[in-house]
């Protein structure tokens, strides 16, 4: 048995915990989360590996993106090859649209058995709607010299005007 935490990325607590089989498919999954938080599970979804500080890696799309069917997605994975050991995290995001986010950690395992999954606790209610997400992006770089960009593209009246042969 594995009791996992999902938690709502809001500024406002909403936390679920479940007691989930060990060998539940992260399909299965991602379905009990949904469920657990009032969502119908009807919309797509994708979970993603991360480290201890979060950072968003592989994709667990729901299904396989690969042209043959063949890649990986949320219906071959299994929880406890997934996420083998305690503390072990993952993000889920629900609904592309709306972007809901959650982080999932495993916070215990035992030898118990555990056929369904049951929400053990349960805190907050999930808003109206999704926390909105601020991405930011990486500071570019301005050590170009605008002088020498200006000098180099503004001397013409219409691309016609440009020699792109000698680019």
């Amino acid at each position: 048995m594995y009791k996992v935490r999902v938690i709502l990325d809001a500024k406002e607590d909403v936390i679920r915990t479940l007691l989930v089989n060990e060998t539940t498919s992260l399909e299965k999954l991602h379905l009990d989360i949904a469920k657990s938080f009032g969502f119908n599970g009807q919309e797509m979804a994708s979970f993603y590996l991360t480290d201890e500080e979060w950072s968003q890696g592989e994709e667990i799309p729901l299904f396989s993106m690969s042209e043959a069917g063949e890649g990986i997605s949320m219906a071959t994975c299994i929880l406890n090859e997934t996420l083998p050991n305690q503390h072990d995290k993952l993000i889920y995001v629900y609904d592309f649209l709306q972007m809901w986010t959650f982080y999932v950690e495993v916070i215990e395992q035992s030898n118990e058995e555990v056929t369904e999954t049951k929400i053990i606790l349960s805190v907050g209610e999930i808003p109206e709607e999704a926390p909105e997400k601020e991405f930011k992006a990486d500071e570019l770089s301005t050590d170009f010299d605008d002088d020498e960009f200006d000098d180099e593209f503004n001397n013409f009246e219409s691309l016609d005007d440009f020699d792109f042969d000698n680019y």
